[in-house]
Order: C-alpha cells, then structure tokens, then sequence
C-alpha cells in the first residue's frame, strides 16, 4: 500500500468516525430537545433539557421577548406514583423559567411545558412528556480521556476495517491498538465514569440492562476474536472487518439507551 493510498484511508476514516460521533450525540436520549413555536407574531426558539447533574435544580429557560406570554408546566418522578405538579412559569428578564427539583443519580422527572397567549390559549411545546435524568458531576480529569479513548478507538477500528477491505498489511497491529483504546475508555475508564455519574461501576450485564455497558463488552470481545485470528503471521482480514463492523453498528445505538434509572416505585415499599 503506497503513501497515497494509506493517506485517503485515513481521511475516509476521520470522516466516517467524527460523522458517527455528531450522529450519536445528536439522537441520544439525553440531548437537548430543540424547537420553535409561533404565538401570534412572536417566533420563541427553546431548548428542552433532558440531563442535568443532581444537587441543582434544573432550570428549563424559554426566551421570550413578549410580556403578554405566560407559562405553565407539568411534572413528576418517573417510575413513581406521584401525582403531576402543576406551577406557573416564573418571568426573569425576558425570559419564562420552569425549575425543576434535583433527584439522586439516576433520577428522572417528567415534565409537560405550555406557553400561553394573551387570549389564554394554551400552546404545547413538545407533544409527550419530556424525560430529564439527573447524574453526578463526573471530573474532567476521568471525563477527557475517557471521550478521547473512546474516539480513537473507533477512529482506529474503522481505519482497521479499511485496511481489511484494501487487503492491507499489519492487521494484528491495527487490531490491538483497537482493542486497548476499547479496553482503556470502555472497560477502565468507562466504569469509572459510571461511579461518578450514577453510583456503581456496571450496569450492564449480568446485573442489569444497561445498554453502554453491555455493547462495550460485545465490541471488546469482537476485538479480541480478531486479534485472535490474526496473531503470529496468520492474515484474516475477514475477522478485522466484521469486528469493525460490529463496532460501527454498536456506535450507531446512541448513548446512553437503557441507562441506568431509579425506580422510585421500588424505593417507597
């Protein structure tokens, strides 16, 4: 493979792996729900949180630059049998304010927002109940290099797969530098990151259903298949490109699906 050859490889793969990153940020269950609703004349752009860090009330601002709009909203604990609070939206320079009240790690709240206009017709801004988790604040000295092990490690895989697909040499190489980006942002650091953030290390099986934690595991020992294939001079490209493969498509599901949430049915018995 000439120095050409390996330089598009390597652009294909940056663009495959930071579109794919943008991708699962963007759909998870946790990314800001984003809108406009026009009232009357008036156009209000707003933004819907769906994560926040616990021991601070969530804040859900709507600018809007009309004193004659008001505001209500709706909320109560997920997996609860509270009833649902109804207040009034609090006006704060130009702006309306819903707060909602913090929950431990892994708490979730379910609210409903309404704007209403001088007429008093009521205007839903997001048609099902909108679900906030609370998490604990995880330090950046954990948080940085976890994001940056977990991005070269599918940056690598996918230059790996292409490697595999052209019929490239140093597939082992390229396998294990996979699997120990996976090993040290998914299996070390990514624990980690839950301890912080929701209180255990793993969620994912056999204690429970967390979908993170389980399709880490999966990629990892995908990538260990490989490496196992193509140890010594053995050449299997076939085994590099399907563990490439599986490691897209597990990226693909995006974050934080089946996460971990408390049960707050449970905790009241």
């Amino acid at each position: 493979m000439n120095k050409y050859q390996n330089i598009t490889l390597w652009l294909i793969a940056i663009v495959i792996t930071v579109s794919s990153a943008v991708y699962q940020k963007t759909t998870g269950p946790t990314y800001p729900i984003k809108g406009e609703v026009q009232i009357n004349d008036t156009t209000i752009s707003y933004k819907l949180l769906r994560s926040h860090n616990t021991g601070i009330d969530a804040r859900i601002i709507i600018p809007v630059d009309n004193e004659t709009i008001t505001g209500t909203y709706d909320f109560r604990r997920f997996r609860s049998n509270d009833d649902w609070t109804t207040r009034a939206m609090e006006q704060n320079g130009g702006s309306l304010v819903a707060t909602l009240p913090h929950q431990p790690p892994a708490g979730k709240i379910m609210y409903r927002l309404y704007l209403i206009d001088a007429g008093g017709i009521r205007h839903e801004l997001h048609r099902e109940p909108i679900l906030i988790r609370f998490k604990g604040a995880v330090p950046a000295y954990v948080l940085i290099p976890h994001i940056f092990f977990m991005f070269f490690a599918m940056l690598i895989s996918n230059r790996s797969g292409l490697q595999a697909l052209a019929r490239g040499e140093n597939l082992y190489k390229y396998a294990l530098w996979t699997a120990g980006l996976l090993l040290a942002g998914g299996l070390i650091l990514g624990p980690i990151v839950q301890k912080f953030a929701f209180g255990a290390f793993w969620t994912g099986w056999p204690w429970g259903h967390d979908l993170t934690d389980n399709k880490t595991i999966v990629a990892f020992l995908a990538w260990g298949l490989a490496i196992w294939k193509n140890r010594g001079n053995r050449h299997n490209p076939g085994w590099v490109l399907a563990a490439s493969i599986i490691l897209f498509l597990i990226y693909m599901i995006p974050h934080s699906v089946l996460g971990s949430e408390l049960d707050f049915t449970i905790m009241e018995q």
